[in-house]
């Protein structure tokens, strides 16, 4: 099997890459970077410029599916500029590869079958007492609703060329030195750490080990559809912020950030961390996919202390 991955040279990316090769598939990558371009058998990259319209479209060659991980990061301030990044980097890549894809397959060169996608809980309106699962039928208000429904949108339109389509709607990838838990875990080293705003939020978390695994299970399986990222089992953001205080040996002594002091410094992008989605993760976990990590009592320690 061969793949093509874009964004592997991220989080979940770079950890993918690895695991591919290691159950012997072959992998083809895209990169911004030439200066990142390998010309390994196992692990070949190839440029797109997805702005510009520009990709090399040898990178399709021999591969059976699309990993499709590209975006750039919404932890930013949302001014104007960043929002149209933040969405063009997901619908324009997107994009460029269908339409490459197509002509591909009118000259009788397409061998792919299957896109798998990240997607995000950002889909899910922010509740307190909802327990969502793959079958809720419509978007969130907001940017990061718009921003899902349109991302979501582009990559049905791959299943208009034939090629299966599968949606990952990503929770937050816990991981030692990249990602959410650095940045949450680092005040709390310095004694500032502190639930946020009412810290009854919910968040649905994911251990980066089984976000890498889940891809795997969808694509060696061919499981097309909608599927939830997340652990069984979300926590209030108050419980996250105690159990990394907890597994760090630090005490928590401020008290909750408030509400209104992180719109004033985040602005808009202060919902990222006061939204509440709790998710469900039953359905990944009855297509036979099995978790390493379902708590967050021992997934954190597990992290930090490694």
């Amino acid at each position: 099997m061969k793949v093509l991955i874009t964004g592997a040279t991220g989080l979940v990316g770079t950890k993918l890459s690895v695991m591919c090769r290691d159950q012997g598939i072959s992998v083809h990558y895209l990169t911004t970077s030439r200066s990142r371009i390998s010309s390994e058998d196992s692990y070949k990259g190839f440029y797109w410029n997805p702005s510009q319209g520009e990709i090399d479209d040898r990178c399709f060659e021999g591969v059976d599916a699309i990993i499709h991980l590209a975006g750039a990061s919404i932890a930013q301030r949302w001014t104007d500029k960043n929002k149209r990044i933040i969405k063009e980097s997901r619908i324009h890549s997107a994009a460029l590869m269908r339409s490459t894809l197509s002509q591909k397959r009118k000259e009788g060169n397409c061998t792919v079958k299957h896109i798998i996608s990240a997607s995000a809980i950002g889909v899910y309106p922010s509740s307190l007492t909802k327990y969502y699962d793959e079958t809720y039928p419509g978007y969130a208000e907001g940017f990061l609703g718009e921003v899902v429904q349109e991302w979501e949108k582009e990559i049905t339109k791959f299943q208009k060329d034939d090629i299966a389509t599968t949606l990952v709607r990503t929770g937050i990838v816990l991981d030692a030195k990249k990602g959410a838990l650095p940045k949450i875990a680092q005040p709390i080293k310095w004694y500032a750490g502190s639930p946020i705003g009412s810290g009854e939020q919910w968040q649905s978390w994911i251990h980066v080990d089984d976000m890498v695994g889940i891809y795997l299970h969808l694509l060696k399986n061919e499981l097309t559809g909608v599927y939830n990222g997340v652990a069984p089992n979300p926590v209030t953001n108050k419980k996250l912020t105690q159990i990394i205080a907890k597994t760090l040996g630090k005490p928590l002594i401020l008290p909750k950030v408030p509400s209104f002091a992180l719109k004033l410094l985040l602005g808009d992008m202060s919902t990222i961390v006061m939204e509440s989605q709790k998710v469900c993760a039953d359905k990944i976990r009855e297509s036979g996919f099995v978790f390493e990590h379902t708590t967050i009592e021992e997934t954190i320690p597990s992290i930090l202390k490694n």
